[in-house]
């Protein structure tokens, strides 16, 4: 593999945190006086940032309401996201067998880094991760590249020695934006249609065809 480091975004890309997702939502929907929103209209958003799911999911604009739709989401976060987050069947086998080839890794997401340390720990898996962005460590969220360019800097490699694998627009906008090459995976909210619109090295229906024919 050409690589010396893969990065993750993590939600749809290593986990599955739907549940938790959609009920600290609700929850701050709810502490707003506004109408609850349906599980799919939730899944779309994931990956944004909160305030930016506030605004999708109301078209509302007043910045002190997403401030607060923030607090709320994650008032309930803090309660129940770790407990109702799991990895995919596919994850632990492919961050070890990239471990095992002293290939680096990485999580760049909107979740809070304080949160990834939970869940890695609650699904054995932090010890396969070198490093973590999250939403709390940068100062603009995906798709801006802050995030991936702190990952390549503290790996010391340059962008043509980074993959950054994700499920969604947003994280392919990142890597294109990083300068990093691209690989789409179809286990979250967007097909494959979408994320072949932007440069990538291919689009895989699993973790385990990603590793198979690219991290092989």
């Amino acid at each position: 593999m050409k690589y010396q480091a893969v990065v993750f975004d993590f939600d749809y890309t290593l986990g599955d945190s739907t549940d938790g997702i959609v009920s600290s939502v609700n929850h701050g929907l709810g502490s707003l006086g506004i109408p609850l929103a349906d599980r799919e209209e939730v899944r779309k958003t994931v990956g944004l940032s909160l305030k930016e799911t506030y605004r999708q999911l109301t078209g509302d604009q007043e910045e002190a309401k997403a401030v607060l739709f923030e607090i709320y989401f994650r008032d309930m976060a803090d309660l129940v996201m770790t407990a109702y987050t799991e990895l995919f069947p596919d994850t632990l086998g492919l961050l070890r067998s990239l471990k095992n080839r002293n290939i680096r890794t990485g999580i760049v997401t909107t979740k809070y880094h304080y949160r990834m340390d939970a869940i890695l720990d609650k699904c054995h898996a932090a010890e396969y991760i070198d490093m973590i962005v999250g939403g709390e460590d940068v100062r603009a969220a995906k798709p801006d590249p802050e995030g991936l360019l702190l990952t390549l800097d503290a790996f010391h490699l340059s962008s043509d020695q980074v993959l950054y694998v994700g499920d969604s627009v947003v994280d392919a906008r990142t890597a294109e934006a990083a300068g990093v090459d691209f690989a789409g995976v179809t286990t979250g909210a967007t097909a494959r249609e979408e994320l072949e619109k932007y440069p990538c090295v291919g689009v895989y229906g699993s973790l385990k065809e990603l590793g198979e024919k690219v991290c092989s």
